[in-house]
């Protein structure tokens, strides 16, 4: 196939777009925020060069938009739609530990049975449990910790290879001593799931999970490519064009990243997430609990879900990587939105575009909003002085202000305004923001008393 240039493939990204939804939906969202949306994609397609990508939000636990951009396939020009399929790799272990906790439910298993239980004779792994194998905790060594399809994975395989091949080998450390990430883990607990089901594991996860919710056209990316109607892999090696990129042969994604979906689908499992409306309340809340390691370090990963607190607010999701495909999705279950982010590109950043879709529909924090504030009103040549100390008025003279304003409203409005970091000198509460305007990546350096008077807030060229 004839490779693309990059700037051909950036400007077919921003001209053809396809945005009708493939679910009812509660539109929830203003215009406004349609619109600050569209351009937030539309830019990152032209940033990244990544042929597509497709999105969809959930506010108030409703699906509110869906929206495709781009291209889902190069040669000859196909745009992208919200029904075409993504391989979403990894996020696929979020339902083999579903798979698993429905089962405990059922009780064909508990998390805490042995793997001998199923496979006797796999040496030290057979002494490992469920709950390690699906919170990295296992110690079992990653098949595929590479970024590309190695020669090995060109060859088709099998689960029982893959268990031959990979879990008999010693243990990289004793078991729930550490976090490494495995896929070799997931490979044996979705080899366990269809032991103690007696099905296959994409038959099991169609009748308890993809049909209850409604999720229409999941398939499997294991056993072969995506359909014509998909979005088409691509990758990119250096700065130089963009190519097809290379299918991992049969048998290798199983459970650890086998399924592909469209946007709208994963989005229902994320409002599934939300509502806590599949699994018992015992099982989701063992799914949330982070994992704690034997020596009370706790890590923010708990069965097949990264749980983190990010600027007090819980949030969960996972990240998918894969040849051809990147994908995130998160939920903030207490605001009851969610957020899923798909691409048929191997090496852009799904999460930058998320978290810019997230400053538009996330409700801020006080500490945020005020941010939000300051910022804008440096832009407009004015602001509210009252957030501001004596000394920090001292310095916001009518030049500053005017130097600000001259400077920063050109740029356009803010399309994100995130907290890096936060520590205290001298009194004060010391932030530092990250802000992306247009393609300007900026910084401040806010300094502020626990009061929540501001002395300063610094804005500069990023320096990182």
């Amino acid at each position: 196939m004839k490779s693309i240039s990059v700037r051909r493939v950036a400007l077919f990204c921003v001209f053809f777009t396809a945005a009708a939804p493939s679910h009812a939906q509660a539109r929830t969202l203003s215009p406004e925020q349609i619109t600050r949306i569209d351009a937030a994609a539309a830019e990152w397609l032209q940033e990244t060069g990544a042929p597509s990508v497709s999105i969809a939000v959930v506010t108030d636990a409703t699906l509110a938009y869906t929206h495709a951009y781009g291209l889902a396939q190069l040669m000859p020009p196909r745009p992208a739609t919200v029904t075409a399929r993504y391989a979403i790799d990894s996020i696929s272990k979020e339902f083999v530990a579903a798979a698993v906790l429905i089962l405990a439910e059922q009780r064909r298993l508990s998390l805490d049975d042995k793997v001998a239980r199923w496979f006797p004779d796999l040496g030290e792994a057979s002494n490992l449990t469920l709950r390690e194998l699906l919170t990295h905790t296992s110690g079992l060594r990653d098949y595929w910790p590479q970024d590309f399809v190695t020669e090995e994975m060109t060859h088709p395989t099998t689960t029982a290879a893959i268990l031959r091949e990979w879990v008999r080998r010693p243990l990289d450390f004793a078991p729930g001593t550490d976090w490494q990430y495995s896929n070799t883990g997931f490979v044996l607990a979705g080899a366990i799931v269809e032991k103690a089901s007696g099905e296959p594991l994409m038959r099991f996860l169609t009748e308890q999970i993809f049909a209850p919710l409604r999720m229409s056209r999941v398939t499997e990316d294991d056993t072969a490519p995506l359909g014509e109607s998909d979005a088409s892999p691509y990758t990119r090696y250096g700065l130089a064009t963009i190519r097809p990129a290379p299918k991992e042969a049969a048998g290798w994604l199983f459970a650890a990243a086998g399924l592909a979906m469209q946007p709208g689908d994963l989005a229902l499992w994320d409002i599934s997430l939300i509502r806590r409306s599949l699994l018992q309340p015992d099982s989701y809340r063992t799914q949330f609990e982070p994992v704690v390691l034997k020596d009370g370090t706790r890590k923010d990963y708990a069965l097949g879900l990264d749980v983190e607190q990010v600027n007090g607010r819980l949030r969960i999701g996972h990240g998918g990587a894969g040849s051809g495909y990147l994908s995130d999705h998160r939920i903030w279950p207490d605001d009851k939105v969610a957020i899923v982010v798909l691409t048929n590109s191997d090496w852009t950043s799904p999460s930058d575009l998320l978290e810019q879709i997230a400053y538009v529909v996330v409700p801020r924090s006080p500490v945020e909003a005020r941010a939000d504030t300051v910022f804008s009103g440096f832009q407009s040549g004015s602001v509210d002085r009252s957030l501001f100390t004596q000394g920090g008025n001292f310095f916001l003279t009518p030049q500053v202000l005017a130097d600000l304003k001259a400077s920063l409203a050109p740029l356009g409005p803010a399309r994100l305004i995130e907290l890096l970091r936060e520590s205290r000198r001298g009194g004060m509460i010391t932030r530092r923001w990250r802000i992306l305007c247009g393609g300007h990546r900026l910084e401040a350096i806010e300094r502020g008393y626990p009061d929540g008077k501001l002395e300063q807030f610094m804005v500069s060229a990023a320096s990182d």
